[in-house]
């Protein structure tokens, strides 16, 4: 049974479907504005430090805990549809990952869909990728993670990086990523009465907005039509009542029939991007140590 304390996240999203379905007409602005308020369900994890930095032309913001290790990096995308969210909006959960893991987190605070559509966001992807290469990082000691549209760019980056011939990091971490631009997830119906937030025409709107004149089968878009083979150890994080759930578990099929050690976690009864209850509610927090845990020894930690 889910926690009282993971309550707050299903309401705060009951609060935002709410005030869109009260104004269909509401703007992008209004619409962002709401978003920024998604990291307020987030306790501050403490004992960390933020320092905005231009990472090859690309805004991103580091999360240092104390005393960590600083040749380790957790390359960090935020969700939003690519459409709304922002460094900020996941600076507090991505700064409990980086103290959970012991190493810093790069936030990146891509362009933003309908300004910047498809392949805008996966391009600033790989030069902060490549940044971190430049800086003397080594890929072995990287492991890329998102939530959301985000667990979708944290995938097709390194799909990027193996296009273009990089070193692959060490891990890949999505939590409740959004992969399949075409809706075809039975999920999407099944799970519609218990996700508070993320429904199909919404998607479809968001998915439309993203990719511009780009395909829906772009691999880079959508990574269940990408070629596997050699991609990184990869663990998957998603809740119970998302109607995203089929976009995890069809890619978990993918992926192991191309041979990639994959590990999927369906936590029951949580909602989308359950992380956000970091220091609120314990399934977050057991979350975040059972990647904390899975990660560590991939970075040599």
């Amino acid at each position: 049974m889910a926690s009282k304390q993971s309550e707050a996240l299903k309401e705060l999203y009951k609060g935002w479907a709410a005030a869109m379905a009260a104004n269909p007409t509401m703007g992008l602005d209004e619409i962002r504005d709401i978003f920024e308020h998604w990291g307020d369900v987030t306790v501050e994890p403490g004992g960390v430090d933020y320092l905005e930095v231009d990472a090859a032309g690309v805004p991103c913001l580091w999360a240092v805990p104390k005393g960590c290790r600083e040749d380790r990096v957790l390359l960090c995308t935020h969700g939003g549809g690519y459409v709304t969210g922002s460094m900020y909006t996941h600076r507090k959960m991505f700064g409990h990952f980086a103290k959970a893991v012991g190493c810093r987190a790069l936030i990146l605070h891509y362009r933003r869909a309908p300004e910047a559509t498809h392949p805008a966001q996966n391009e600033d992807a790989v030069k902060v990728y490549k940044w971190l290469l430049d800086q003397g990082i080594t890929p072995n000691h990287i492991a890329t993670t998102g939530d959301s549209a985000g667990g979708g760019l944290c995938t097709s980056v390194v799909l990027a990086a193996k296009a273009q011939g990089l070193p692959l990091p060490a891990a890949v971490m999505p939590l409740s990523p959004w992969y399949d631009m075409e809706a075809k997830g039975a999920s999407l119906k099944t799970k519609a009465a218990t996700d508070a937030l993320v429904q199909e025409p919404i998607l479809m709107n968001m998915a439309a907005t993203f990719l511009g004149s780009a395909s829906k089968q772009d691999p880079l878009a959508n990574p269940l039509y990408a070629d596997l083979a050699g991609f990184p150890p990869t663990y998957i994080q998603v809740g119970g009542d998302e109607t995203l759930l089929d976009d995890s578990l069809r890619f978990v099929d993918k992926a192991k029939a191309a041979g990639v050690d994959i590990r999927c976690d369906v936590d029951s009864e949580m909602q989308h991007v359950y992380h956000f209850l970091a220091g609120r509610a314990p399934e977050a927090d057991q979350a975040i140590a059972r990647l904390a845990a899975w990660v560590k020894p991939k970075l040599g930690l």
